[in-house]
């Protein structure tokens, strides 16, 4: 855990790690509560129509060792010297479900799949095709949408179902009514693989990032960074951030129950930022993570105006804030969002915290304590100096750090690269460091566009695009340009109370022109209905790129 020191060197100096050789994820995020205070409310699970119903350590305890009893009777787990149990898929939404069914996967040694519910069919055929899923625990509208694959998962023999009367499933209530409220859990290693996560896809098919059980210890200084030192008296977590995503699920959920810091769970049929807001206020939630997404939505909803969220901390990551989402989070929270770096791979390894020192406009913070991070010259492994664009890495081993990919070792060993001295793990993305340690994401490395010998990060456009009044969403790319290389083109979705129109693409372009350098506003501006992201709120700019080759957002020749 971190220990806070007056400035950013001093606590990074002052941490060490802690990695038991043996460690087990359900069993540090249930049972050990559930011994030291166990009617500590664990989980506040908020549902659909506003009921909220308290679940304390003990319940959870008692709920996951019956549920993992009832998974053991079904044959399903970790057998003998095997090096990786089943793969058991979770298919729900944020509900007390979902934490007793990951805690109890954990204890048999099986492999926890975690899935979002908004998944389509082929979606769901892929990773549970491709990592040979065993067992799933979901819903009826889960089920509903398997039903139809479950001719082409040859090893899926069991679907539990959370509701009753599903027929082809085995009822969740019912086998652990039947299941002792005991359960010796197996004893992993801390290096035993514990959960299966699929990245976004935002290039290429979706690939298994296979973590071990001690990547929820690796995700802890991270955490307690960005909160500003979680947890303190009083904490309360919340993020509309999905389980099934590593954002959700390591960022959020586990450490919460790691911290005995009370969790809330809500089940929105569709995010908005009035909904947010009075969720806050109505569980007193302290502590959030909003992804930049739901941040953007709530800063264009004008109903907030004027409105004030006691929050400690608010935390962000996945996308640059800019200084306008800085200031305005200042107003409604009365906190810094602090901005936090990291992938499904290696997550949650640079933040910001504002309680140690005020944030660096354009920065996304500095290595937290604990992990190495740099910017390198991927050729070569050798970190590349202040202020020189390179790929940003992460020096292996490290505890936040997966295992390797699902089913395929070439993809796993292109992942890093050997420097004079590190080890390093290559994310894809493209930074600098500045002079004082805080690192600057640029974009990932096929999102920069080099236009006249200028590179290009489409980040900072992006948010000097969302400072017009005129624009909800942007996302920027390169399209080919005989002089220059690439230029610049915006899709954007405008904001309500704005038309599309020749007048208003060159005011937004004129816009950005006399906010940043010539070079980098954009040639062509293209306004779409939709803006193609992720289920985490990335927006998917390969699809932008498609869009420009397929002829709809070039820009005009000369």
């Amino acid at each position: 855990m971190l220990t806070r020191r007056e400035s950013y060197d001093e606590t990074r100096k002052a941490f060490r790690w802690d990695v038991p050789e043996r460690f087990n994820i359900g069993v540090d995020i249930t049972d050990r509560w559930a011994r030291r205070d166990p009617s500590r409310t664990a989980l506040i699970d908020v549902a659909e129509d506003g009921t909220a119903t308290h679940h304390d350590f003990a319940a959870l305890s008692a709920g996951s060792n019956r549920l993992a009893a009832a998974l053991a009777a079904l044959g399903l787990g970790r057998s003998g010297d095997a090096a990786c149990g089943d793969r058991i898929g979770v298919l729900l939404p944020q509900c007390v479900e979902t934490v007793l069914a990951h805690a109890a996967i954990s204890k048999t040694g099986a492999v926890a799949v975690p899935l979002f519910t908004l998944f389509g069919p082929e979606a769901l055929e892929h990773r549970m095709g491709d990592c040979g899923m065993r067992a799933l625990i979901t819903d009826r509208a889960g089920y509903e949408t398997v039903r139809a694959l479950l001719d082409r998962l040859p090893a899926l023999e069991t679907v539990i179902c959370t509701e009753p009367d599903v027929a082809g499933t085995r009822h969740l209530e019912t086998l652990v009514a039947e299941a002792p409220d005991a359960f010796e859990a197996v004893d992993t290693a801390a290096d035993d693989p514990a959960i299966l996560i699929y990245t976004s896809g935002t290039s290429g098919n979706p690939k298994g990032a296979l973590h071990a059980h001690r990547v929820l210890l690796g995700h802890l200084p991270g955490v307690e960074m960005s909160h500003n030192f979680l947890p303190r008296e009083g904490d309360r977590l919340w993020s509309p951030a999905d389980w099934a995503w590593i954002g959700g699920l390591l960022d959020v959920m586990m450490p919460a129950l790691h911290h005995g810091v009370t969790l809330v769970a809500c089940r929105f049929r569709k995010f908005t930022a009035l909904a947010a807001a009075d969720l806050i206020e109505r569980h007193a939630i302290r502590n959030a993570f909003l992804p930049p997404t739901a941040l953007k939505m709530m800063r264009q909803e004008p109903r907030l105006a004027g409105r004030h969220l006691a929050m400690r901390s608010v935390a962000s990551g996945g996308e640059t804030l800019g200084p306008e989402l800085l200031d305005w989070g200042r107003e409604v929270f009365g906190v810094t969002i602090n901005e936090f770096y990291g992938q499904t791979e290696c997550n949650m390894i640079v933040s910001a915290c504002a309680e140690l020192e005020a944030p660096e406009p354009g920065a996304m913070g500095r290595p937290v304590p604990g992990h190495r991070t740099a910017v390198i010259d991927p050729a070569t492994g050798e970190e590349a100096p202040a202020g020189q664009e390179g790929e940003i890495a992460v020096a292996a081993p490290d505890p936040v750090m997966f295992l390797g990919y699902w089913g395929k070792p070439d993809a796993t060993a292109e992942k890093f690269v050997d420097g004079p001295d590190a080890r390093w793990l290559l994310t894809g993305d493209r930074g600098r460091r500045l002079e004082d340690g805080r690192l600057v994401f640029v974009g990932r490395a096929d999102d920069v566009i080099s236009s006249a010998g200028y590179r290009i990060g489409p980040a900072e456009v992006e948010d000097c695009l969302i400072r017009h009044p005129a624009v909800s969403m942007a996302g920027v790319v390169g399209a080919p340009d005989p002089l220059r290389g690439s230029v610049v083109v915006a899709f954007v979705t405008l904001a309500e109370g704005h038309a599309p129109g020749p007048e208003l693409e060159r005011e937004i372009a004129e816009h950005v022109k006399r906010r940043l350098a010539a070079h980098e506003y954009p040639r062509a501006v293209r306004f779409v209905d939709r803006m193609p992201m992720t289920a985490t709120g990335k927006i998917i700019r390969a699809e932008l790129r498609e869009m420009v080759r397929d002829g709809i957002g070039a820009p005009p020749e000369g």
